[in-house]
């Protein structure tokens, strides 16, 4: 890999300002950022007065390996993270076999060492007979530990009264919940099947996912974490009734904290006619007024941070029927250039949607010199143009091949990706021998 790469007359997005400079990289870390840079570098580049952001940290995705990879694996997945401007993932548990221990986290840190494109890390999944290896866990060898407390199935949906108070009791790091009341959800279906058969249509999705099973579960978790001093981050908010759970505010201090994601802050519920399947997703997209109600928790910062909950099926699987369709969305493609549209309509600041992908990931999850334009930290970079460009203009890369963004026209694209000093992505090309690193955890 290059030793230096030069970025130049950049706009620098970081820390709440921004400032014209030029940043150089050596040795896989930020060397030097000035107004000027009056040196030669094995790599440079440009800038044109682009924006230069930290990486987005993605706190969520599913990529599928072991065991599902016909839908995408962690070097097909990674590579469509870098091409959306994601420097650095944290994977979810719900893969075949699931992540239940620390030798399942090793398996899955090797397999990605040899073949990501983004730096990494591995949620420790919980299950119904895992509590004594979830309360042993190294919290420096997991980003997280995750539980599915409704929309999982078998050992993975943790509903059980008993084993939650354990649970919340003994997690030894950062509990991510997502939160979905189960038996809420099996009574509309019920009553959607006896209305419709098979023939369940799919902007039923928000009526029988709704937002009343959300508030139950996620009320639950934030009244377990309070009881027992929890850190809990609750993930994937889809209500504007949930956000009463959450305090507004910089997340310094915070103990119970929210992550929005892509596809609830861009799509809403008039959005199902179009999409079908290929909207379904739990939590569900809701309605306009909902989306409204999340864009401006991300903005005042109830919301603490986004992710995208990247979750590829093929097409084969989602054309089933409503009832066997699968649940998720490919998004890290796209991750930056969706993101901003707000900021372009002025929902958001630059700033704050720098602070949200990017600097508050690194806080919350205690990420090692990673997050931040700061000289010695890791470069993993961002160059993020206003240029206008149709998605169907680039192939897909996420092996399922495809994305609910198809047909839209973005004003801004990804330039540029810099990971752990490597170039990963440019002008639209993947860059070869780009190789992410282990994240680092300072816990």
């Amino acid at each position: 890999m290059p030793r230096h790469i030069l970025i130049r007359n950049a706009r620098l997005v970081n820390e709440g300002r921004i400032t014209d400079a030029d940043l150089l990289v050596a040795d896989g870390r930020i060397a030097h950022i000035a107004g000027a840079i009056d040196r030669s570098a094995d790599v440079e580049i440009d800038a044109a007065g682009a924006w230069l952001l930290p990486g987005m940290i993605d706190d969520q995705v599913h990529f599928r390996e072991p065991g599902l990879t016909h839908k995408g694996c962690i070097a097909s997945e990674s590579a469509a993270a870098v091409a959306g401007g994601i420097t650095s993932f944290m994977d979810m548990p719900n893969t075949r076999p699931p992540t239940l221990d620390m030798a399942a986290v090793d398996t899955k840190r090797a397999l990605a060492a040899a073949g990501s494109r983004a730096n990494y890390a591995f949620h420790l999944g919980v299950s119904t007979h895992n509590l004594d290896a979830v309360a042993s866990a190294d919290p420096r060898r997991i980003a997280g530990i995750k539980v599915f407390m409704g929309a999982s199935t078998g050992d993975m949906l943790v509903d059980d009264p008993v084993v939650l108070e354990r649970l919340f009791a003994c997690a030894p790091t950062l509990l991510l919940a997502h939160c979905e009341d189960t038996p809420t959800i099996l009574a509309n279906e019920a009553l959607w099947h006896a209305r419709h058969g098979a023939a369940v249509p799919f902007d039923a999705h928000p009526q029988i996912r709704s937002a009343e099973a959300c508030y139950r579960s996620s009320s639950l978790a934030v009244a377990l974490a309070r009881r027992h001093g929890t850190r809990l981050h609750v993930l994937h908010l889809s209500t504007a009734r949930e956000l009463e759970l959450f305090d507004e505010g910089p997340l310094a201090g915070k103990r119970i904290t929210a992550e929005a994601c892509i596809h609830h802050l861009l799509f809403d519920d008039t959005d199902y006619p179009a999409l079908g399947s290929h909207l379904k997703c739990n939590p569900a997209v809701k309605t306009r007024a909902d989306r409204d109600a999340l864009r401006a928790a991300v903005a005042s910062g109830r919301i603490d941070v986004i992710g995208t909950d990247h979750a590829p099926h093929t097409r084969e699987e989602k054309a089933a029927p409503y009832a066997a369709a699968p649940s998720g969305l490919p998004l890290v493609q796209h991750a930056l250039p969706a993101l901003m549209e707000l900021v372009h309509d002025r929902l958001l600041a630059l700033p704050t949607l720098v602070t949200r992908c990017s600097h508050a990931v690194a806080d919350l999850f205690q990420i090692r010199e990673r997050g931040y334009l700061r000289e010695g930290y890791w470069a993993d970079l961002a160059l993020v143009a206003d240029q206008p460009r149709a998605v169907d203009d680039d192939p897909i890369l996420s092996r399922c091949n495809w994305t609910p963004f198809a047909g839209r026209r973005f004003r801004s694209r990804v330039r540029a990706t810099v990971v752990s000093g490597q170039l990963a992505w440019y002008d639209g090309i993947l860059q070869p021998d780009c190789h992410g690193q282990a994240l680092e955890f300072d816990r």
